[in-house]
């Protein structure tokens, strides 16, 4: 999804982009604790990637899940992230925090994916071409973002990690959402500059995202975009000028 993004900014930057654990062509180890696809575990594979490849300190910018594991890194690793770029999501624990009543339907397959293991991967391996694709046709609000093969490429890689998949999911209603607490009890803030691009789902849900950004990271920018989720794919220009914004702060 960072492609076009990617080969802008190589052009002046070195970019190292990841697929997360449990996705794509990385690694889906087994769900053997709740540490296995925790926030933490994951900010700690980039961050011994990154040093593996010379990089000792840089920025993060991820999208939905991957910016979930950047703001964990920030929190954990201040010292070897310089800046946070973050595209359409809130932190853990304000997510859950936002979603009531029936406004909170937009996110039923985190409610799902929340359960104990076991029913949500039957569940979803029963109809995984539906479940995967329902996501990108209704993310997608222009109907054009995804070519027929690119759709069904994500689909079929969704398929093959449903287990990997449902378990992060998981974690962002038990350990991950558990840290975030803690840190947000003790004070712990983002101090590298801080960057959030998203939809309007302030408007949608009833909460002020600068508010709640403001709470985490006292350096931060905040703007919304006429774009759907998939925004890094639906309109790379704006995230790549976005991105550069970023960086030179």
């Amino acid at each position: 999804m960072w492609d076009a993004v990617a080969q802008d900014l190589k052009r002046d930057h070195t970019v190292i982009a990841i697929d997360l654990r449990g996705y794509g062509d990385s690694d889906k180890p087994e769900e053997v604790s709740s540490e296995t696809y925790s926030k933490r575990t994951m900010a700690n594979d980039i961050v011994q990637v990154a040093a593996q490849l010379g990089h000792e300190r840089f920025a993060i910018i991820g999208h939905d899940r991957g910016a979930l594991v950047a703001v964990r890194a920030g929190l954990d690793y201040p010292e070897t992230i310089t800046h946070i770029g973050i595209l359409d999501v809130l932190p853990t624990m304000n997510t859950w925090d936002v979603l009531r009543g029936i406004n909170a339907k937009v996110a039923w397959h985190l409610y799902l994916m929340a359960q104990p293991k076991g029913m949500p991967e039957k569940m979803i391996d029963a109809v995984a071409d539906e479940f995967f694709g329902s996501f990108l046709d209704a993310w997608d609000v222009t109907g054009t973002t995804f070519s027929a093969e690119l759709r069904d490429h994500y689909v079929s890689m969704s398929k093959g990690a449903v287990q990997s998949i449902v378990a992060d999911y998981r974690a962002s209603a038990g350990i991950d959402l558990d840290m975030d607490r803690e840190d947000y009890a003790n004070g712990r803030k983002l101090l590298m500059p801080v960057a959030v691009i998203s939809q309007d789902w302030g408007s949608q849900l009833g909460f002020d995202p600068t508010e709640i950004w403001g709470s985490w990271a006292p350096n931060f920018t905040y703007e919304p975009i006429n774009a759907g989720h998939f925004m890094a794919e639906e309109n790379p220009s704006a995230i790549s000028k976005f991105a550069r914004r970023l960086l030179i702060r």
